[in-house]
């Protein structure tokens, strides 16, 4: 994935308020629990180890793009108390330049993970798939976060397992190529350096 990436969507830089964020581009996402609360799991000897809540959230957010359109997943971790990933948008354009456009929920069909990711995802492979997200209308990167969220806090509620997150989550447009390979590595090298981590706290 991260081969593909090159300079393709290289950012100028822009006013983000005027961003479009169904626009194609390479997005990271930080989302935290309420009060940073260590509902994922812990990290023992630099290694994730999830709980059945943060399974349910690697699994929810392996499934996004089975529910939105021209969505691939790069590097992602799930964390104690927090959790990054990138999102890429790559809806295809036509000769003339122009970004075609298709229904935003009709993608079928897995998308390809990063290797360092197969492990955790295999062992999530035997556990039934949770219902499909909510349908907000829109292919923007707020719907999607909206609606892993929503699945996950409905999967607790359904278990009457105590969760919540933090009512925002932070997102940043991946500007070049540099840029993009630096936040993989961060994310991938997340749990072994959790404890210089600005999020680390003690369960």
């Amino acid at each position: 994935m991260a081969d593909k990436y090159q300079n393709k969507y290289r950012i100028p830089s822009a006013r983000l308020s005027t961003w479009d964020y169904s626009s194609n581009a390479a997005y990271f996402i930080t989302l935290c629990t309420a009060k940073r609360q260590h509902y994922f799991g812990k990290i023992i000897n630099g290694e994730m180890q999830l709980s059945n809540i943060g399974e349910k959230a690697h699994e929810c957010w392996m499934n996004i793009p089975n529910h939105f359109q021209f969505v691939l997943l790069d590097a992602f971790v799930v964390m104690p108390n927090h959790m990054h990933g990138i999102i890429i948008i790559d809806k295809p354009v036509n000769d003339g330049g122009v970004v075609e456009t298709g229904h935003a929920l009709s993608l079928q069909g897995e998308t390809k993970r990063p290797a360092e990711q197969q492990s955790q995802s295999d062992m999530l492979q035997s556990k039934q798939p949770h219902p499909r997200f909510r349908n907000q209308g829109k292919n923007t990167i707020s719907a999607m976060v909206g609606s892993f969220k929503s699945a996950v806090t409905k999967w607790c509620n359904e278990n009457k397992l105590p969760f919540g997150w933090q009512s925002r989550f932070h997102d940043h447009i991946i500007r070049d190529n540099d840029e993009f390979h630096r936040i993989r590595n961060y994310i991938l090298n997340n749990p072994a350096n959790w404890n210089n981590d600005k999020f680390f706290s003690l369960p």
